[in-house]
């Protein structure tokens, strides 16, 4: 589907220089001099490059529309992780690469949605939240006001997060996983 280069918007996916690039920021900009434009921040799906474009409003790209399909995590051998289909059941292995730091947020069992192009997959949706436990958590520092300050914190998969002062070791919290930062504790 063709759209005018002013009509791109963050999320979408183009096909550009012969790849395929997700819309990641997307500034309007109208000069007092010459024609308006779009500056578009585009992060290539296969390789994961960034690169800045302007796009006229007279320019016209092809938009591409993925397919998603449910699959669900099964385990990690090495640099190389395997996914089930909720469908039929069969499996599909992918280099970890694929998901980026996002990788270590991914649990056993785990359902994620998978974005294909010409039945090849070449993006990982995971969750958006999810619950780990705390390992290590720096101490209290008295004289901290509670509502303003946080405290480093790692989680049982080794990312490191900013938690409240009241959460100690062993606690269960839950995680946003796009941003890294801490949301509420588990239930």
């Amino acid at each position: 589907m063709k759209i005018s280069g002013v009509d791109i918007r963050p999320g979408n996916i183009i096909e550009y220089e012969g790849g395929l690039w997700r819309a990641v920021k997307i500034q309007h900009t109208q000069p007092g001099k010459g024609g308006a434009y779009m500056q578009v921040e585009l992060k290539n799906l296969v390789d994961g490059r960034k690169n800045n474009v302007r796009f006229r409003s007279a320019e016209t790209v092809e938009r591409v529309r993925l397919d998603t399909k449910d699959f669900q995590f099964l385990f990690r051998d090495g640099e190389q992780l395997t996914f089930m289909d909720k469908d039929n059941y069969d499996q599909i292995t992918l280099s970890a690469d694929m998901l980026g730091d996002e990788v270590a947020f991914l649990q056993d069992g785990m359902d994620v949605v998978l974005e294909l192009y010409d039945e090849k997959p070449i993006s990982v949706q995971l969750p958006d939240t999810i619950e780990a436990t705390i390992v290590e958590a720096d101490a209290v520092v008295k004289g901290q006001t509670a509502s303003s300050s946080y405290k480093p914190a790692v989680l049982d998969n080794g990312v490191r997060v900013m938690v409240p002062p009241h959460i100690a070791s062993g606690t269960r919290i839950v995680v946003d996983v796009y941003s890294k930062e801490y949301v509420k504790r588990a239930d």
